[in-house]
């Protein structure tokens, strides 16, 4: 049956436009946007494009004054393998993190009880927080890296799924054996998830060279060519630490940078997410946008292991793709929500070093988790706001229901725009009573 959504909607236009508005949204039974009418109630709407009473139901929140439609969070950046360790840093940075907490933790998954007890919680719980889609990161493990598939599907969330290429420089325990290996694993993967989802309409392969440090010129170079032979993504790691840099320079002497070297194996394409980003160069920056690559700003996990601080504004003045990525381990959350509330703060602390152009607005960081995140991903015809022909990703948010961390006052309901700034401040998953993906019914506290 189709569906009227009645209330307010909160989406991004834009980078800087931000609409609130009263509207009927109507779905049909494929989760398809056919109809969107600002001040209509929802039978009006409803008869106005030729749906019969009977035909549709319709779905409102019980508070209007106090409650929102908005789109489902894009993650484009996560850990999957990684969400155990959520908050342990230790006194480590980036390398240092890596070899302590990570690599041990990832190799567990060799286990497939393993992968699949941790995968459903992340999922589960990405869903819980209004992640609607996500670029995942799993391990070098084919059967694990599968499972993540099958659950994500299975749970109706849209994902990337990425088997972490990683054959040089890595712990002998945890990696490819060969570069043989990481091909024959790699096609196995993708090969699994194509008789799954045959068209990668909910879930997707991502080509996922672990970062230029783990993989050999030849592992990369061959990853380039697949991308480009199957049209597939690419996700990878980029400048986040600046002994990273200095490594990564000193292993690939014939590149002049960072982004050098993955130009060099045809990994920057429109299709590519870079994570981090945070010490680009001007001409590093300035190849990144001509290649239309996006970028997954980090803000949480570049703060928890003293990174650095990314200039989003730099970025997207250049016309670079930039959404949100948790980076759940190194970040300690899996909510987007949050990340969206950090990002605000990392680019004030920029401001406040004398650069006030820096600095992100409200608007720009709810552009970020949602619009923002799809054209990183390739999505943006398809999902991110709430447009006729996208797909309806919506969470119900509700701020003055049981157990909201949302205080809110008489003279506030009905003010959704200074609702919208206390949910971005104030706000967590006990606020998502109700999300959709495709239509489906997903998660939520009424879930």
């Amino acid at each position: 049956m189709s569906t009227v959504y009645f209330g307010t909607i909160v989406h991004s236009l834009s980078q800087t436009e931000l609409e609130i508005v009263e509207a009927a949204v109507g779905v049909d039974s494929e989760g398809t946007i056919v109809f969107v009418e600002h001040n209509t109630a929802a039978d009006e709407a409803a008869k106005k494009h030729g749906w019969a009473e009977g035909e549709y139901s319709v779905v409102a929140p019980v508070d209007q004054a106090t409650s929102f439609f908005f789109p489902g969070f894009v993650d484009t950046h996560i850990h999957a393998s990684q969400y155990p360790n959520v908050g342990l840093f230790g006194k480590t940075t980036l390398l240092d993190w890596l070899n302590t907490y990570t690599f041990p933790l990832e190799s567990s998954f060799k286990d497939p009880a393993v992968a699949k007890s941790i995968y459903s919680r992340v999922i589960a719980r990405t869903l819980g927080h209004g992640t609607s889609t996500a670029a995942y990161y799993a391990t070098v493990h084919v059967e694990g890296t599968s499972i993540l598939a099958d659950l994500a599907l299975e749970a109706g969330q849209r994902a990337f799924i990425g088997r972490c290429c990683m054959d040089a420089n890595s712990p002998d325990y945890y990696c490819d054996e060969s570069l043989e290996a990481a091909q024959d694993a790699t096609r196995a993967v993708i090969a699994h998830v194509r008789k799954i989802d045959p068209a990668f309409e909910t879930v997707s392969p991502i080509l996922t060279p672990r970062f230029a440090i783990s993989c050999s010129r030849e592992l990369m170079a061959w990853l380039g060519q697949v991308a480009a032979e199957e049209h597939l993504p690419v996700q990878t790691h980029i400048s986040e630490n600046k002994l990273e840099i200095e490594t990564t320079l000193k292993l690939h002497p014939y590149a002049d940078s960072y982004a050098g070297v993955y130009d060099t194996f045809g990994l920057l394409t429109n299709r590519t997410i870079l994570a981090h980003a945070v010490h680009l160069s001007d001409d590093e920056r300035d190849l990144v946008a001509k290649r239309g690559c996006g970028v997954a700003h980090c803000p949480a996990s570049n703060s928890a292991l003293t990174s650095g601080e990314t200039r989003v504004k730099w970025l997207l003045d250049a016309g670079v793709k930039v959404g949100l990525g948790t980076d759940v381990s190194g970040g300690f959350t899996p909510s987007i929500l949050h990340t969206a509330r950090q990002a605000l703060l990392v680019s004030r602390h920029l401001a406040m070093k004398g650069e006030e152009t820096h600095k992100l607005s409200i608007d720009e960081v709810l552009y970020l988790s949602t619009l923002g995140g799809a054209e990183v991903c390739g999505l943006d015809s398809k999902v991110g706001n709430f447009v006729v022909g996208k797909k309806w990703d919506a969470q119900l948010v509700a701020l003055d229901n049981k157990n909201s961390p949302v205080d809110i006052f008489d003279w506030e309901r009905g003010k959704h725009e200074d609702l919208v700034a206390k949910w971005l401040f104030n706000g967590d998953d006990r606020n998502l009573t109700k999300f959709w993906i495709n239509g489906r019914l997903v998660a939520g506290t009424e879930f």
